[in-house]
């Protein structure tokens, strides 16, 4: 068994590592494709999140506005549940605990808030982790796998 089991019946998603990132986001795509105000993310290094049947995944763009954009949203062929972010670029593949099968309480705490503004209409998070207006500072994207 894996540390983190996510997808649906016919695909499964796991990893055995922990992220590299993991933050709660405040980015308009995720609200868009996700209905939630913010949403807990958490990046692994691409080859750290394992798919058993690939083959068996539907991908489209992640954010309709950039269509060719880096990321994907990947979903079941067969029921339509939401698998992963995977990254064309193979740096990364996200998961989104709450909406792509986990058990959201298995995953780590975020520890910051990402992509929040002030023309979210909300007042700025304050709940005593830091907030950015991008990925934390320190965030070096991977390097891609082969």
């Amino acid at each position: 068994m894996a540390k983190y089991e996510g997808g649906c019946e016919h695909v499964h998603v796991t990893s055995d590592a922990e992220p590299i990132d993991n933050h709660e986001c405040h980015c308009n795509v995720c609200k868009s494709v996700t209905g939630q105000q913010t949403t807990h993310v958490a990046f692994f290094n691409y080859d750290d999140l394992k798919v058993d049947h690939p083959e068996k995944m539907n991908r489209q763009p992640f954010n309709k506005d950039n269509p060719d954009g880096p990321l994907e949203l990947c979903t079941c062929s067969i029921c339509g549940a939401a698998l992963l972010l995977d990254d064309k670029q193979h740096r990364i593949r996200v998961a989104v605990p709450n909406v792509m099968g986990y058990d959201d309480a298995n995953f780590p705490e975020a520890t910051y808030h990402a992509f929040w503004d002030l023309t979210k209409g909300y007042p700025k998070p304050d709940d005593g982790r830091p907030v950015y207006e991008a990925l934390r500072p320190d965030f070096v994207w991977p390097t891609p796998a082969p």
